[in-house]
C-alpha cells in the first residue's frame, strides 16, 4: 500500500513543500533535464593520448641515448638505472606543476626500459653465474 500524501483545500495556496499537482515529484536524476545544480569541475590539463605518447617518446629516445653510452653489461645497466630515476624525477615534477599524460608516458616507458635492463642483467647472471652489477 502506498502512501499518497492528501491535497491542499486550495491548490493555489499550496504549502511550498507540498505540490499543488497530486501526481508530480522530483524527478530522480537517472535522466537529468537541464544544466547541473552546481559548477563542473574541469581539470586544466586533462590526460590525452597524444601527451602520452608524446611523454613515452621522448622518454624512449633519453633512455636509448643514456643506454648507448654503457660499453658492456654492468655499465649499460647503471646507465639505465639512473637515466630511469632522473625521468621518475622529471615524471613527478611534471605530475605536480605540469601535464600528468606526459608524466604517464614517462612513467611507462621508464618501468618498461628497468624492465629490459633487468632481463639483460638476469641472463647475463645465468649464463655466467656471477652477479653483474659489482
Amino acid at each position: 500500500m502506498t502512501w499518497q500524501p492528501a491535497l491542499p483545500a486550495d491548490p493555489t495556496r499550496a504549502a511550498p513543500e507540498q505540490h499543488a499537482h497530486p501526481g508530480s515529484r522530483t524527478p530522480s536524476g537517472l535522466f537529468p533535464s537541464g544544466p547541473p545544480s552546481r559548477p563542473t569541475w574541469r581539470e586544466p590539463h586533462p590526460v590525452t593520448g597524444a601527451a602520452v605518447a608524446s611523454g613515452a617518446a621522448v622518454t624512449a629516445a633519453w633512455l636509448v641515448l643514456f643506454a648507448l653510452l654503457g660499453r658492456d653489461v654492468p655499465t649499460y645497466a647503471w646507465w639505465t638505472i639512473v637515466a630511469g630515476g632522473l625521468a621518475w624525477l622529471a615524471a613527478l615534477a611534471l605530475v605536480r606543476f605540469g601535464d600528468r599524460g606526459v608524466a604517464t608516458g614517462v612513467a611507462i616507458v621508464t618501468a618498461g626500459g628497468w624492465s629490459v635492463a633487468a632481463a639483460v642483467v638476469a641472463v647475463k647472471w645465468a649464463t655466467t653465474g656471477d652477479w653483474p652489477l659489482w
